[in-house]
């Protein structure tokens, strides 16, 4: 079952068929015990080919935060780029260590939907999106579901500073999600291909992929880490960090085009501004 959110409503789509919710959205489907069963049994119309007019990301009022050094190839990625700092042995030591890297992400109204502007500091000269398979967690704890995540990152900023990472990770625009949530009480396997492209002027600039089997913590535990000590009363969306970092001599520039598929869930598309 997918769930995407528009300027008409909640629309799920499932067996084929897409339906208009009416008086549901997504505070409510994470609130719920079962939120299947809720979606099923809300109130609703056949959804027309024109719908919807216009695409929003699918978040309430629910934070957004994301995990990082999760693969090995985003550790080698962050030593990289902090050596100058001398934070490079940082990265190595959370890579191996029992407690994730969890920071603050996004609130709603920073957060970019499927056909929105993604944006890039102007006080950055590197940066980058990341793709990161992002797990949608009720009020309890729960992974519920999945969407697909764009972590945009100024690499310059977090490499002068691990202290800087709030301004590299944290500003208007610096954050997608969509294109719907996956609803699913089902783990996805390890199998799971994540893929990126980035289009310039119609040319592909860089395209990267990875799976899931190269995520080396567990999601549900990512979760856990989120909520310990910590509460979410209208659930959390949790980016479970990246594979795929394009070469260092790579930066995003205006107007690039970025792609982000994770199947069963689909494509993320987002511009740069």
């Amino acid at each position: 079952m997918k769930i995407s959110q528009t300027t008409v409503g909640t629309i799920v789509e499932e067996i084929g068929e897409a339906r208009l919710l009416v008086g549901i959205g997504i505070d409510e489907i994470l609130a719920a015990d079962q939120p299947g069963e809720t979606v099923r049994s809300a109130r609703g119309s056949r959804a027309t080919s024109g719908l919807p007019p216009l695409p929003l990301p699918p978040i309430g009022s629910q934070e957004v935060w994301a995990a990082g050094v999760t693969y090995f190839r985003s550790r080698d990625a962050r030593m990289e780029e902090s050596q100058s700092a001398g934070g490079g042995d940082f990265y190595a030591r959370v890579y191996n260590a029992a407690r994730p890297e969890l920071f603050f992400k996004a609130n709603p109204h920073r957060v970019r939907g499927p056909g929105q502007g993604v944006r890039i500091r102007k006080d950055s000269k590197w940066n980058v999106p990341e793709p990161e398979l992002t797990l949608v967690i009720n009020p309890k704890g729960r992974i519920i579901g999945y969407t697909i995540g764009n972590d945009m990152s100024s690499r310059d900023i977090e490499g002068e500073n691990p202290l800087y990472l709030p301004q590299a990770k944290v500003y208007e625009g610096s954050a997608a999600l969509g294109p719907c949530i996956l609803l699913t009480d089902d783990p996805l396997p390890k199998t799971t291909p994540i893929a990126l492209e980035i289009r310039r002027k119609g040319d592909v600039a860089f395209s990267g992929s990875t799976t899931l089997a190269q995520l080396k913590r567990d999601p549900q535990e990512l979760a856990d880490w989120l909520f310990r000590e910590n509460s979410f009363p209208h659930g959390a969306f949790l980016m479970t960090g990246t594979g795929i970092v394009p070469p260092s001599s790579f930066t995003l520039a205006l107007g690039d085009e970025i792609r982000i598929t994770i199947d069963p869930i689909g494509t993320l598309t987002n511009v740069v501004e």
